[in-house]
């Protein structure tokens, strides 16, 4: 029987060798997020950049059998892509999420999920005016 921390690093290595794959085939500044103990849904967000529609769909195809030869169980297998340009694969501990500069940059799901505020950081309310306080 596998120990938490041993299927938290397989899992680990499983979501790093998907961005290497995504990396490969050109998916843009790819990341694996660790979400290990902030969300009780994932322990890991692999998140790449593409290009376009077309890009995004040739990577969803190639990616179907990476992840099989990875025995991932995808929970959101669809035949029709989305055209907003980012698609999200559910694969349990794993999600995949492939989208274009512009989403990527407007969710910053690495910001969002980077974790929480240090407990001794200083906090300076925006002024009532917008503008910066100092």
């Amino acid at each position: 029987m596998e120990t938490e921390a041993e299927v938290i690093e397989e899992l680990r290595a499983k979501a790093q060798h998907i961005a290497d794959f995504l990396t490969e085939r050109k998916g843009m500044d790819t990341a694996v997020v660790d979400v290990t103990g902030r969300c009780n849904w994932a322990d890991f967000f692999v998140i790449t950049t593409v290009n376009s529609v077309g890009h995004l769909r040739g990577l969803v195809h190639d990616l179907w059998e990476e992840i099989d030869s990875l025995e991932l169980t995808v929970r959101n297998r669809h035949k029709a892509l989305g055209i907003d340009g980012w698609e999200l694969i559910d694969c349990g501990q794993i999600i995949i999420h492939l989208m274009s500069a512009e989403l990527r940059g407007f969710y910053s799901l690495e910001k969002l999920w980077s974790g929480p505020v240090p407990a001794d950081a200083e906090i300076i309310p925006d002024a009532p005016d917008g503008t910066d306080p100092e």
